[in-house]
Parts: C-alpha cells; structure tokens; sequence
C-alpha cells in the first residue's frame, strides 16, 4: 500500500515536477495510492495498515481548502491562512509521528518522498527522518 498525503491534489498531479526530486522513480505517482488529506486520517491509516505501507508521499501544508473556505466568507488570505495554521496539523507533524510510530513497533520505516510545493516545509519532513531538526 502507498499512503499519499495532501488535502488538495492527488498523486498523478506530481508527476511533472516529481521527476526532479526522485528521478526515474517519478512514474510510481501513476500508480494506486491511498489518498489521506488530514493528521487524524493519516494516523488512523498508519495504525491500521503500519504493516502493508510500503512508500508514504508527504505533503506539508494541510488545510489549504479550509483557508480558501474562510477566504470565501471574507476573512483575507493572511487571516485565513494565520488562523489555519494554529488549528491545522502539517506534513511535518505526521511525518514526525511516523518517526516515532515506526520506530515504537522496531519495524522500519517505507520509502518516503516528499511532494510538498513549500520548501521551507519540504525541508522539515526531510530533516525529521535525516536528523530531527526544524528548519525555520
């Protein structure tokens, strides 16, 4: 099972920019993955199916279709984003859990990519599984 995380695109969205990141490996985003677009969900995911994950694509910002909600109701794209962002666990925050999950249960962990278009983000999931810091 591949997990995919992100709340707005899909898996073949990355493909024309994945190429990049992981080379020849890129047409693996036309396969079958198990879309999870929030922390709660991705963690139910994980606990359930820890045993058959075989690759997890990580996205960074969650929550993108509740700030534009709110930015339909008026609130300024600043506003919405700010307010999202207290309330709205990231990519980082599951990516820590998994670190700490896998490595709870002695199992290893599956091949990771990161998809997320934020680079500050990008770079925080990489760093939990290379050395645990936060970059800021």
């Amino acid at each position: 099972m591949k997990v995919f995380l992100d709340d707005v695109r899909i898996p073949k969205d990355c493909v024309h920019y994945m190429g990049k990141r992981i080379g020849p490996l890129f047409p693996i985003y036309l396969e079958e993955w198990k879309v999870v677009s929030s922390y709660d969900e991705y963690v139910a995911v994980l606990k359930k199916h820890y045993r058959e994950i075989t690759h997890i694509s990580f996205d960074h910002d969650l929550g993108e279709d509740l700030a534009l909600a709110a930015i339909e109701r008026g609130m300024s794209k600043r506003q919405a984003r700010k307010k999202i962002k207290k309330n709205v666990q990231s990519g980082y925050d599951c990516a820590l859990f998994t670190k700490q999950f896998y490595s709870y249960l002695g199992k290893d962990l599956p091949i990771m990519f990161v998809h997320s278009m934020n680079p500050v983000g990008t770079e925080n999931i990489i760093n939990v599984f290379k050395n645990g810091k936060r970059t800021t």
